[in-house]
């Protein structure tokens, strides 16, 4: 997953800026912008309740997940945050939930302590920057693509950004996945061929769970033994 040199530069300096427009943004705006997030990944993601969700702590001024996962829980989903096992490798996920035990991980950012490893169906990812395509440029580790190149069935994912955050391009190589969806508080978006399509709340829950149930059940046909007649 090694970049060339000037793409390595520019992704440094793009992420950089970023970043520092995002946590330069006023506390009301981003409350407000963040509530329009949520308010999206409620109307247009209600197959959330029935998964199992990887959220990540807020970092840099990110859209907090936390208050929607708590609220999914007591619908009866299930909320795991990512795990670092090492360099270049795909994340791990252990169960979350309001008051666990919670120690030191990776990049100073809490994880929890023991508990149950999950595999996620859906995964909230945070994004630094959006291209016009669904790609997304992250913190530079390469571990979201990592993990959902080797997650089978193949996670939902949702990037979560602001209007701030979106690029033309984030110059996407062979090994960076686009997203499903990306949601700002602007609106709710798909990726398709040739860019982002945005989409009601409506189109976006029968979508979703189209795609969920269509991963589910390749990925259950490929695991199925053969039956020689």
């Amino acid at each position: 997953m090694a970049l060339s040199p000037e793409l390595a530069r520019w992704r440094k300096a793009e992420r950089a800026s970023l970043i520092a427009r995002r946590m330069a943004a006023s506390q009301i705006d981003h409350a407000r912008w963040s509530a329009a997030i949520e308010a999206f990944l409620i109307s247009g993601f209600p197959i959330l309740k029935h998964l199992t969700i990887g959220i990540c702590w807020p970092f840099q001024a990110e859209f907090d997940a936390r208050p929607l996962a708590t609220r999914l829980l007591k619908q009866g989903a299930r909320a795991a945050l990512p795990v670092v096992i090492a360099k270049a490798q795909p994340l791990a996920f252990r169960e979350w939930f309001p008051g666990c035990v919670m120690v030191e991980g990776a990049y100073d950012l809490p994880v929890p302590d023991g508990t149950a490893l999950l595999r996620p169906t859906a995964l909230l990812i945070p994004a630094v920057g959006v291209g016009r395509q669904g790609d997304r440029l992250g913190y530079g580790g390469g571990f979201f693509d990592r993990t959902l190149a080797a997650l089978n069935p193949k996670p939902l994912s949702i990037a979560l950004a602001f209007e701030l955050s979106r690029v033309e391009t984030t110059d996407p190589q062979s090994h960076d996945i686009l997203m499903d969806f990306v949601i700002t508080e602007a609106a709710i978006q798909r990726a398709v061929p040739g860019g982002l399509q945005t989409i009601s709340a409506a189109e976006c829950a029968v979508l979703a769970e189209v795609l969920v149930n269509t991963r589910q059940l390749r990925s259950f046909n490929e695991a199925a033994p053969s039956v020689s007649p």
